[in-house]
């Protein structure tokens, strides 16, 4: 299965001036954990719940005050929309992320998570559930 069949199209951004307070409004009214930054000649950075976790609550800083500029990240990993979705959960491991932009000439036309691949894949999660739950030798014969 394809990066670009399970994408999501609806992509959310942010401008860097933008205030974070802005972005975890944002971030709350579309129930999503990550905003791309956006700037003209396209993607500047990525704003996730773990930033502000991280940079703003931790520290007990307003939300209000701070840019997403100052706690964005700008080394984005991203993947193109002609590979294959195992590709994608390779990266995002290999990245430590749950996120990746997805392009296509190097313009964005996407987004995939980890949440979307877990729910393209319901029979390898059927698998797995009860790998987690049988010990080795009370599993259920596959069939």
């Amino acid at each position: 299965m394809l990066v670009s069949e399970i994408m999501n199209t609806d992509i959310k951004t942010i401008k860097s001036s933008s205030t974070v307070r802005a972005a975890a409004i944002m971030m709350n009214k579309h129930r999503i954990g990550g905003l791309l930054v956006t700037k003209k000649n396209g993607l500047e950075g990525i704003i996730t719940e773990r930033d502000i976790m991280k940079n703003i609550v931790a520290q007990a800083k307003d939300s209000s005050k701070v840019l997403v500029k100052d706690i964005m990240r700008t080394e984005l990993v991203v993947i193109e929309e002609d590979r294959t979705i195992e590709d994608a959960a390779k990266i995002m491991l290999e990245a430590g992320v749950k996120k990746l932009p997805v392009v296509k000439d190097k313009a964005l036309v996407g987004i995939i998570t980890s949440t979307d691949i877990l729910a393209a894949q319901p029979k390898q999660i059927e698998i797995m559930s009860k790998i987690l739950v049988f010990p080795k030798e009370k599993r259920p014969v596959a069939g």
